[in-house]
């Protein structure tokens, strides 16, 4: 699991209608929108998952260091288990399905307590909305950082970023972003860093969103490298000023 990294960015997340809260566990490092502050509870889901993530790597040293999907053991935690899916659905290993994953478990177990919440963890996301949300994408230094949006509707959705130029993403790419939204967590982050290995120039996006998209049913997938942007799927792409 990687160490903490700067996330000026969580000064953009905001909602008028949830409260923020931030919790940390070991290399976990959550920023949380709920009804109402759930740090107890938030932490508690955290260090469940990091618990089975961990027990499982501890038998099974590769599957930290994997960069080619493993075959599936035998019985296994569903967190765990998602992330040996995601793996072979992104043709990667299983450690790059982690985030998307915990942000997903996290905003499950606070299901109970609050109608609404949104996990973020690293700028991977989980949310579970009664309204539209818009999700901003951060590409580095492009001219277009910060300038679109995802307006991803009422439901539940991951939306996971990976970047091949700015923050803690393991990309062999060179995109600013690479955004891909799907239902399960674990796969949206998994084949947004994929995705992103296939993006050395501009002119990759539009064969790099072909590949993704056939691997498995997203919601949407967005990519900017440099002054170039690519989308396809389900979401409007909204300007922001």
């Amino acid at each position: 699991m990687t160490g903490h990294q700067p996330r000026s960015y969580r000064r953009t997340l905001a909602s008028d209608d949830l409260v923020a809260f931030e919790v940390a566990v070991a290399e976990t490092d959550l920023l949380i929108l709920a009804a109402r502050r759930l740090p107890q509870q938030a932490r508690a889901a955290v260090r469940q998952a990091r618990r089975q993530i961990e027990t499982h790597a501890a038998l099974h040293p590769e599957f930290l260091s994997a960069h080619q999907p493993l075959p599936v053991p035998g019985y296994l935690p569903t967190i765990v288990l998602r992330m040996y899916e995601a793996a072979q659905r992104a043709d990667t290993g299983p450690m790059a399905a982690v985030a998307g994953a915990i942000a997903e478990h996290v905003a499950r177990a606070l299901r109970a307590e609050t109608a609404q919440v949104i996990v973020e963890n690293g700028g991977d996301l989980f949310l579970i909305s009664e309204r539209e949300r818009l999700v901003a994408v951060r590409a580095g230094r492009s001219p277009l950082d910060g300038r679109v949006a995802l307006a991803v509707p009422p439901g539940e959705v991951a939306v996971c970023t990976s970047s091949g130029t700015v923050g803690h993403s393991d990309s062999a790419g060179r995109a600013d972003a690479v955004v891909v939204a799907a239902d399960d967590g674990a796969l949206a982050d998994a084949l947004a860093t994929a995705t992103g290995n296939r993006v050395r120039a501009s002119e990759d996006a539009e064969k790099a969103i072909a590949w993704a998209s056939e691997r498995a049913e997203l919601r949407h997938i967005l990519i900017i490298c440099g002054d170039t942007m690519a989308t396809w799927g389900e979401f409007e792409v909204r300007p922001l000023k």
